[in-house]
């Protein structure tokens, strides 16, 4: 499946009507990145950050990457470099994604969202559970279906 024209009318207007109201109700920075990757691997790499302890600091960083700067967090070398530059040892994730060592964990995460009605571009996730969405209008972006959502955030792959 091709993925989605940045600049189409339906990315254009799912921004305008549910990114960009979300974004500044939450005070955070957001822009339409210039690609549309397949984050999966974007998940596999936060999902080896859990296994160092640094979750929150690398998901903060595949974020800013992606939203703030319109990295292609689809590729290996984006994520590698940004566990790079918060220290982390590259290497063992770069080996981690060639290797697809936490794919199965990402599928099952999709699953488990998908299960609690995470039906949209932008879920967010916290201990286990997933809620909310941000390619959804504003006003169902911030219900959430599980009382553990509302930190941190995963793009669907």
């Amino acid at each position: 499946m091709p993925t989605l024209d940045p600049v189409g009318e339906y990315l254009t207007r799912v921004w305008r009507d549910g990114v960009y109201p979300l974004a500044d109700k939450l005070g955070v920075i957001m822009k339409l990145p210039p690609v549309q990757p397949r984050s999966r691997l974007g998940h596999e790499a936060a999902k080896w950050a859990t296994t160092v302890n640094r979750f929150d600091d690398y998901n903060e960083a595949v974020f800013r990457a992606f939203f703030e700067r319109g990295e292609n967090i689809g590729e290996v070398e984006v994520l590698v470099k940004l566990a790079e530059q918060l220290e982390l040892d590259a290497e063992e994730l770069r080996r981690a994604l060639t290797q697809r060592e936490f794919e199965e964990h990402v599928v099952a995460d999709e699953r488990a969202a998908a299960a609690l009605g995470a039906a949209c571009g932008i879920s967010w996730a916290t201990a286990g559970a997933a809620s909310g969405a941000g390619s959804c209008p504003a006003s169902m972006a911030t219900r959430s279906k599980h009382p553990a959502a509302t930190r941190s955030s995963s793009v669907r792959a």
